[in-house]
């Protein structure tokens, strides 16, 4: 099957259940390829950014290192051009949706509280910061910002909690029940021009055993856009992550039970940041953000996932971020910038 341009539909055969996107100056070979990345999920809808489950990181990263290739897989971030003139958000905005009825007495590892605490703490944050050395406004194909409009991070990045649970949610969300959803949050929140959502994006989090098909087997989330009335709107399939355990980051490094919550969401928060609009934001040539590029790093590792403390005294398990600008600019995973 040939690559799709960008925003194109695929037709899928119901075999394939994700397809490969690619683009970028020069294409890797298949075995230096990563999991996760661009991907098209469903006809008619844009290609999506998925985050791996561990194991499928860890056999990746296994596989370069012993046949000495995983330098080759780890390239600086580029400008894709943007989408609609955006690329990055300039004052980023996050919107919790608690999505369905099945989210009441049913939050078993406390996960709705974590989140917003979560978002709560993070903007303005050193671990976040990194977003800021990325910008829209410049041409496409180029590594570094000389001009242009940076990326934000301000604190106070989150915006509001809707708890839709006025009716049941699909037992299993299609992306397009996702976007469908993403939308009417947009609306909720007031956010019903173009402008209004350039910069914010909208985490859609399902309920305990109420999670999108793939979750745990192929992903752990994922985060897309869809257009709308009020122009093109940014969102992130969140499942309830401990429903997937070690797959998805229980106990690991050693940070609790509960860490893939925020390892996950913090993922996804700062690729949306910088890739608002899958995929006309900063992408390494693999299709990798600069979550990707930093997922699940064991302990003792330059960039492991650690526990990091907030500006509010808050602290939380984190990955880390990848940089351009570290290391004289030949690029790496940080903490802190």
């Amino acid at each position: 099957m040939g690559l799709c341009s960008r925003f194109m539909i695929c037709t899928l055969a119901a075999a394939t259940p994700l397809v490969l996107y690619a683009q970028g100056p020069s294409q890797p070979t298949p075995n230096t390829r990563p999991p996760g990345g661009v991907h098209y999920l469903e006809p008619g809808q844009r290609p999506v950014v998925i985050f791996p489950t561990v194991a499928a990181i860890q056999q990746w990263r296994a596989q370069m290192e012993a046949s000495g290739q995983l330098t080759t897989a780890s390239r600086l971030l580029y400008y894709h051009g943007g989408v609609g003139g955006v690329g990055v958000e300039k004052s980023p905005k996050v919107y919790l949706v608690r999505w369905g009825s099945q989210w009441t007495n049913n939050d078993p590892s406390g996960e709705a509280k974590i989140l917003e605490n979560f978002y709560r703490g993070a903007g303005g944050s050193s671990w976040l910061n990194s977003v800021t050395q990325y910008c829209e406004g410049i041409a496409s194909g180029k590594y570094f910002c000389n001009g242009g409009t940076h990326a934000g991070n301000p604190p106070g990045i989150d915006a509001g909690i809707w708890v839709d649970t006025a009716g049941l949610a699909p037992a299993h969300p299609t992306q397009s029940q996702l976007a469908g959803e993403a939308r009417r949050a947009a609306q909720h929140f007031g956010n019903t021009t173009a402008t209004r959502n350039a910069s914010a994006q909208y985490v859609i989090a399902t309920a305990h055993k109420n999670n999108a098909t793939g979750f745990g087997t192929k992903y752990c989330s994922w985060h897309s856009a869809t257009s709308s009335a009020y122009g093109n709107v940014a969102y992130t399939n969140l499942p309830y992550i401990t429903d997937a355990g070690a797959t998805c980051g229980a106990n690991f490094n050693g940070l609790g039970p509960k860490a893939g919550i925020t390892l996950v969401s913090g993922h996804e928060m700062a690729e949306s940041i910088t890739d608002q609009f899958p995929d006309g934001g900063w992408l390494d040539a693999n299709g990798s953000e600069n979550g990707d590029k930093c997922a699940w790093i064991p302990s003792g590792r330059q960039g492991a996932s650690k526990r990091v403390t907030f500006p509010n005294g808050s602290s939380f398990p984190v990955q880390s971020l990848w940089s351009n600008a570290f290391n004289k600019r030949s690029g790496g995973c940080v903490l802190s910038y």
